[in-house]
């Protein structure tokens, strides 16, 4: 597997082509800064390898803690952490569902300490809305993280498809012909094959039993 470093290299070597390609296809300059951004995010800190104690886990200073959960509970280059899309999502889910407890945290200590009346609610509905109004920036941010996993477990992929071809060759990559089968004698022949030789020896052992008296 590609070390981190190699990792990191990837990552900053792509970001040109990621907010070229970006702009090509948007003409918005707005736009080309969340997706580089997200695509940076994504490729240094928000990546597959946060199921390990990577460099990515490391990135997260003091709150390395809060992906101990998400290591735990998934095996390491699994579908649900390096599988295209869903690994991303899960993340974003993941992360999302921690922001949700630290904003009820802060407006339970908010409505205790201050006596300042914050709704939970109300922030969900206001996250909802803005979240609607705002969707084609949800979405190039969601490409930008995506972009970002896909430039990791891509290169994962490419160097363990080199190793295997290195090792075993081309002909790994064509089905191998099922071996021919053998065949079975039934019983009954067996049997049928067994029984004139087992009347020959009786008639011999009665010839010499008659040779004797």
């Amino acid at each position: 597997m590609p070390s981190g470093k190699t990792h990191d290299r990837i990552t900053l070597w792509s970001l040109p082509l990621v907010a070229g390609l970006t702009f090509g296809q948007t003409r918005s300059s707005h736009l080309t800064l969340l997706v580089s951004a997200s695509f940076l995010f994504g490729g240094l800190m928000f990546g597959p390898d946060l199921d390990i104690d990577s460099r990515q886990f490391q990135r997260w200073g003091w709150l390395r803690w809060m992906w101990q959960p998400y290591q735990n509970s998934l095996r390491h280059r699994s579908f649900l952490s390096h599988g295209p899309f869903i690994g991303t999502a899960l993340r974003v889910l993941y992360l999302g569902t921690w922001l949700a407890i630290f904003a009820i945290l802060v407006a339970i200590a908010a409505n205790f300490l201050l006596q300042v009346e914050w709704d939970v609610s109300s922030w969900a509905k206001d996250g909802v809305r803005s979240l609607a109004e705002h969707h084609i920036e949800a979405i190039a941010i969601f490409s930008g993280l995506e972009l970002g996993a896909m430039s990791h477990y891509l290169s994962d992929w490419g160097s363990s498809a080199y190793k295997r071809l290195q090792t075993k060759g081309v002909s790994q990559f064509f089905p191998r012909p099922a071996p021919p089968k053998k065949r079975k004698t039934s019983t009954s022949r067996r049997s049928r094959s067994a029984s004139p030789s087992g009347s020959a020896k009786k008639t011999t052992r009665r010839s010499s039993k008659k040779s004797r008296e």
